[in-house]
């Protein structure tokens, strides 16, 4: 009988250790994003980390594989064992960097230049022996969208140079000719020349008395006698200083 009781412990026993086994290698565990949101043009960061109960080794690997939006079966592009295998062709060549650290649970990587179609799911599978059970792998919806145009301040300033600036010269320029020829009419009725006063106006500007003309010996010889008397009381007075007289 006691025989018999120590063979159902023993048993017991081996059965509990057999259920608690695949807990203490099935424990490795890998997140990531569900779902990542990008404009085409930037780097996104696909992130993923991981939870294992052994310390990395030089065994651990971390893969990224690519699913197009349209399906079809995954691609693997990235490849980290020791040191980091970027692809050197295909749709992610020289866009891909490391950006993960093994020992702190981390194998990240960047996109660099998205594009629309790097729309689609990527998975993340991290591989640490003797942990080869439980959720070794990720995965992550990412949405390229195009980039939507960003209006600066300095482009607005800008505008409004343009815009403003010319508005406000030709408005001066308008206020301007709307007053001047106003004060060019006031000018104008302030002075005028000899020429344009006519008789009967008065501005102030003095009109030089018309001359006589004087007669020359030529007039002379052909004068009468009350001619004659005529020329010879003009004679008489003071000459002007302007006259000259002619020869015949």
């Amino acid at each position: 009988m006691r025989r018999l009781l120590e063979e159902n412990s023993g048993l017991r026993v081996v059965l509990l250790l057999c259920l608690l086994a695949p807990s203490l290698v099935s424990s490795i565990t890998v997140s990531t994003p569900a779902e990542l949101h990008a404009s085409r043009g930037d780097a996104v960061a696909l992130s993923c980390t991981f939870v294992s109960t052994s310390r990395p080794t030089s065994k651990m690997t971390v893969d990224w594989s690519y699913r197009p939006q349209s399906g079809g079966p995954p691609q693997t592009f990235f490849h980290f064992s020791s040191r980091a295998f970027p692809p050197l062709e295909g749709q992610f060549a020289g866009r891909i960097q490391w950006q993960g650290s093994p020992a702190r649970g981390d194998g990240s990587i960047s996109l660099i230049n998205a594009t629309l179609n790097d729309n689609g799911t990527y998975t993340c599978s991290v591989r640490n022996p003797p942990d080869v059970h439980g959720s070794p792998t990720s995965h992550t919806v990412l949405t390229v969208t195009p980039k939507t145009p960003s209006i600066r301040f300095s482009d607005i300033a800008v505008l409004l140079a343009f815009v403003l600036l010319p508005s406000g010269i030709i408005t001066l320029i308008l206020i301007g000719w709307m007053l001047c020829p106003k004060k060019q009419h006031n000018q104008s009725k302030a002075y005028r020349s000899p020429i344009e006063v006519t008789e009967g106006e008065e501005y102030g500007v003095y009109q030089p008395a018309p001359k006589t003309k004087r007669s020359t010996c030529c007039h002379l010889y052909l004068m009468d006698s009350e001619d004659e008397a005529e020329y010879y009381n003009l004679k008489k007075r003071p000459v002007d200083e302007d006259y000259a007289e002619s020869q015949c």
